[in-house]
């Protein structure tokens, strides 16, 4: 198959494109007087990163697995205490929360949307010295319960694929949340970077002082805390990219409406929902491949045909060997554990065009005869 009709499952040369001449500027701007870590370039992205959020502070840092391990620490937790959180996440969301000196609590997804269910949370509560929700390919978790049990426990969100998303109007619902700017991401970057979001002034002052070595004045280090700095050439990117971010999620919407119109019938293919209340920014379009179908023979197929569809996340953290430590066989976690087997990630970018959409709806019905 010639490459004019590859449809990649994620297009970072289309986007760059978009913003190559402001990058361009911005690194030269950097370039110029040397200050390649945090600076007025880091400095402005992150008070547009709040802005944009609705949030109060954005404090940057190395990567998202960071920030989450940040906006944990900042929490003060007791050491080895619970942490619940869903099952079907990138193992990132769990190490992080081993990295900060507590427990993971794993817990099952709601059938529809994937995302953390709340019934499961509250059979788990005893252990819970905190609660994180995972936003998952584009859409928040269902807050307005998780708050209510968590009944003053501190809720971290694990936002790293829901920039610009929102529920009920508002993209920050916990105390504070954490991001990746990893370059796949709605907003991403030109290598790894992350950042914390909070409204209390107190989280966001120790997640800079966590994340400088736990020191406000060189050489002097008032806790204990690691190197987890935004630097100014990624800010850049971010910055010029975060101007683009609310008219490319759109485009993203735009696409998943799309998909919805083209798959739908198709039969063997249950197609994501969207929960209530949730305004979507489809980080990711994925489907489900139904009981009786192959999906991995399905996902051959695909990429045999010039499709780039990929499979997010394969196997579920309790199932992980790392996490073999927590005690859970298979069987644990029974929703997690199907949707593992069955869903199917389609392209989906911004750039994407309708021809493209055609090309993979066609490529997925022959998978399907």
């Amino acid at each position: 198959m010639t490459t004019d009709t590859t449809v990649p499952l994620v297009d970072l040369r289309a986007a760059h494109a978009e913003v190559e001449a402001e990058v361009r500027a911005g690194f030269d701007r950097v370039l110029a007087t040397g200050g390649f870590i945090r600076g007025p370039e880091a400095d402005g992205f992150e008070e547009e990163y709040a802005a944009f959020s609705g949030t109060r502070h954005c404090v940057g840092a190395a990567n998202g697995t960071d920030a989450l391990e940040l906006a944990l620490r900042t929490l003060d937790l007791p050491p080895g205490g619970g942490v619940v959180l869903p099952a079907n996440t990138f193992v990132a969301t769990a190490e992080a929360v081993v990295r900060a000196g507590l427990r993971p609590v794993l817990v099952d997804v709601d059938a529809d949307h994937l995302l953390i269910d709340p019934a499961r949370v509250a059979d788990v509560l005893p252990q819970a010295a905190a609660l994180l929700p995972v936003h998952l390919n584009g859409q928040l978790a269902p807050m307005a319960p998780l708050l209510e049990l968590a009944g003053g426990r501190p809720v971290v969100e694990d936002a790293a694929q829901s920039q610009g998303a929102r529920q009920h109007g508002r993209s920050l619902h916990g105390r504070i949340a954490a991001t990746s700017f990893y370059p796949g991401k709605n907003l991403g970057a030109y290598g790894d970077a992350g950042a914390v979001t909070t409204d209390d002034d107190g989280l966001a002052a120790a997640a800079r002082l966590i994340g400088d070595h736990g020191s406000e004045r060189k050489y002097v280090h008032e806790r204990f805390g690691f190197n987890s700095r935004l630097d100014a050439l990624q800010a850049v990117v971010l910055r010029a990219k975060l101007r683009r971010l609310p008219a490319w999620n759109e485009a993203r919407r735009a696409a998943a409406e799309r998909y919805h119109r083209l798959l739908a019938g198709f039969d063997g293919v249950t197609l994501p929902r969207t929960a209530p209340g949730n305004e979507h920014v489809w980080h990711l379009y994925t489907v489900r491949i139904r009981p009786g179908r192959d999906r991995d023979a399905v996902l051959t197929a695909l990429r045999g045909a010039g499709i780039g569809a990929g499979i997010h996340y394969p196997v579920p953290v309790h199932l992980q060997p790392a996490f073999r430590h927590l005690g859970h066989g298979e069987g644990a976690f029974p929703v997690a554990e199907r949707s593992a087997r069955e869903l199917l990630t389609l392209p989906l970018f911004p750039q994407i065009t309708a021809a493209q959409q055609e090309r993979v709806a066609e490529a997925l019905a022959k998978a399907l005869a």
